[in-house]
């Protein structure tokens, strides 16, 4: 991968995640570029990271081996249809992290020839410990997979889906699911306050006990309902709060809330297709 330039379509938090773990992992900044409507951004990005920047997209197109777009899935249509041209001209790999959009879509705005992985990449990302989805169009060769898979994999952890619908389902877990964490965090800490503990005290307890049930989890070969189990003696505290979780319907809950991440994902994707 190190060999390859990479060019970046918008310069938000996610590319400048994106940028930065590709650097960590060993690319060199000078073989990244990046296009921004925003001169700001790209003043902070040259600076900080010392990659190539431009406000030209063409001048990113030219330039490299692989586009990611990282532009707001709104303005991605216009964006898209802009530099068609390029892109087959340069037989350009496009890698889209734009939440929503079908590779239908992207193909239909760039050319049905190009090649397109589709990622949903989630917001741990920004601290290199983000959790990625990708497909790939029938365009894509095998090559192509590993260069864009190492993209990702340069902020945490990525994986292939065989069906494209599957990303809708990606969403509802773990696109949209650091959220569903923090909310669980949020009401753990609003607890301990109910039971006295102070707010920093109750914040630290709580966001350490979430990093460690999650290392835990990741290096342990055991289920979490194993896990669970190991830590929930009979008759004790962990028990008593488990069956008041039981009783409340939260397993049903967590099903229902993910079913309507996914249903909603898929209602705005056709809307997207709409549009």
């Amino acid at each position: 991968m190190k060999t390859n330039k990479i060019g970046f379509i918008g310069g938000g938090n996610m590319a400048s995640s994106l940028i930065s773990g590709l650097i960590a992992s060993g690319h060199a900044p000078e073989q990244i570029w990046v296009s921004d409507i925003n001169p700001d951004a790209l003043t902070t990005l040259e600076h900080e990271l010392k990659v190539n920047t431009s406000v030209n997209n063409d001048d990113i197109i030219k330039a490299v081996d692989v586009v990611v777009l990282a532009v707001k899935p709104q303005a991605l249509s216009a964006v898209a249809q802009s530099i068609a041209a390029q892109i087959q001209q340069r037989k350009s790999l496009v890698v889209s992290i734009a939440a929503g959009i079908s590779q239908s879509s992207l193909s239909r705005w760039l050319g049905v020839d190009t090649a397109i992985v589709r990622c949903m990449p989630n917001t741990p990302a920004l601290v290199l410990t983000g959790a990625t989805a990708l497909h790939a169009n029938n365009k894509v060769t095998a090559e192509q997979r590993n260069l864009a898979e190492s993209i990702l994999r340069a902020v945490g952890i990525a994986l292939w889906v065989e069906d494209e619908a599957e990303l809708d389902a990606v969403t509802a877990v773990s696109g949209s699911g650091p959220a569903y964490y923090f909310l669980l965090m949020e009401a753990m800490e609003k607890a301990a306050l109910e039971l006295g503990l102070s707010e920093g005290t109750a914040r630290l307890l709580v966001q350490q006990t979430a990093l460690g049930a999650a290392k835990i989890a990741l290096e342990s070969s055991e289920s979490p309902e194993q896990l669970r189990k190991r830590v929930t003696s009979s008759g004790g505290t962990t028990q008593q709060a488990i069956e008041t979780f039981e009783q409340g319907g939260f397993t049903e809950l967590v099903s229902k809330a993910l079913h309507a991440a996914r249903d909603r994902s898929i209602e705005m994707s056709k809307q997207m297709e709409n549009t």
